[in-house]
C-alpha cells in the first residue's frame, strides 16, 4: 500500500489588508503572537485578531503613500528554540515581499512572540524598521547566549510594553533595548503606564504611536516630538519614554 508523504507545511502571507494601492512603495509585515514550544497549526482566525487592527489602522493611514499590509500565516505556533520558526517565517515574508513588490522598504510589526520575531529577523536586508509590541522574550539565563541585537543596527526600532505587563517581563524588552542601543542609535521604547499585555487600555494611544513610527520611518514623514525626542535621548531616558494619555489627537508639532 503506498504511502502518502506529509505535505511541508509552508508559511504564507495572507491578502493585503484593505484595497490595494496601485503602486505599492512600502510595505508592513504584521507578525501575530505565538508560543514558546508547540508544532501545532495557528488558528487563523485567533491568530490574526492581535494585529488587523493594527493593520487597518496603518493601511488607511498610508494607502496614498502606497503602503500596503499582510498577516504573515506562520508554519507553526511555536517558537521552538533554536528553530527559532517565527523569526525564519518572517524572513520568508520579507523575501516575498521583495518577489512580490521589488525594492521597498520593509517595517516588521509584531505582538507578543511575534515582537521577538520582529526583532530576530530585523537584520533582513529590506528591512528598514521594527515595531515590537509587548514582545515575548526569554529569561536571562547565563547557560544561553543573549538574544542578539546585532542584527538591529542601522533600522529604526520601536519597542512598546505595558508597566503591568502579566505575560512578558517589560524590564526584559528594557534590557535588550539597552543593549542595542550602544550599537544603534535608532532605537526607542514607549512605557504605557497602568497597562497590561494587550495593551487595551490605551489602545487608541498606542495604535496613533505605531502610525507614527511606521509612516516616519517607511516614507521620511517628520516623526511627532515625542518619538523625536526619545530617539535623541540618551538611555535610559530615550527607554523608558512614558506614553502620554491622549498621544495621537495632536500628533505633528
Amino acid at each position: 500500500m503506498a504511502q502518502h508523504a506529509t505535505p511541508v507545511r509552508r508559511a504564507r502571507l495572507g491578502r493585503a489588508l484593505g484595497p490595494e494601492p496601485t503602486a505599492v512603495s512600502g510595505v508592513v509585515l504584521l507578525l501575530p503572537g505565538g508560543e514558546e514550544t508547540s508544532a501545532r497549526r495557528p488558528s487563523p482566525m485567533m491568530a490574526t485578531a492581535s494585529v488587523r487592527a493594527l493593520g487597518r489602522r496603518l493601511s488607511r493611514a498610508g494607502r496614498a503613500e502606497g503602503l500596503v499590509t499582510h498577516v504573515v500565516h506562520y508554519r507553526v505556533r511555536g517558537w521552538n528554540g533554536s528553530e527559532a520558526h517565527l523569526a525564519a517565517d518572517a524572513s520568508w515574508a520579507a523575501d516575498e515581499i521583495v518577489r512580490r513588490y521589488g525594492d521597498v522598504p520593509v517595517c516588521l510589526a509584531g505582538v507578543d512572540m511575534g515582537g521577538r520575531a520582529a526583532l530576530r529577523a530585523g537584520g533582513h536586508p529590506a528591512v528598514n524598521s521594527v515595531l515590537a509590541l509587548a514582545p515575548w522574550l526569554p529569561e536571562d539565563d547565563v547557560a544561553a547566549p543573549p538574544e542578539p541585537v546585532k542584527q538591529l543596527a542601522g533600522r529604526r526600532v520601536l519597542i512598546v510594553h505595558g508597566t503591568n505587563d502579566a505575560r512578558t517581563d517589560p524590564e526584559l524588552s528594557f534590557r535588550l533595548a539597552a543593549r542595542a542601543k550602544k550599537a544603534n542609535r535608532g532605537i526607542c521604547r514607549f512605557e504605557v503606564h497602568s497597562d497590561g499585555h494587550a495593551l487595551h487600555q490605551h489602545r487608541h494611544e498606542v495604535l496613533a504611536l505605531a502610525e507614527d513610527f511606521v509612516l516616519g520611518s517607511l516614507f521620511g514623514r517628520a516623526y511627532s516630538r515625542p518619538v523625536e525626542d526619545a530617539f535623541a535621548a540618551p538611555p535610559p531616558l530615550g527607554l523608558r519614554m512614558p506614553l502620554a494619555a491622549g498621544f495621537g489627537q495632536s500628533l505633528r508639532r
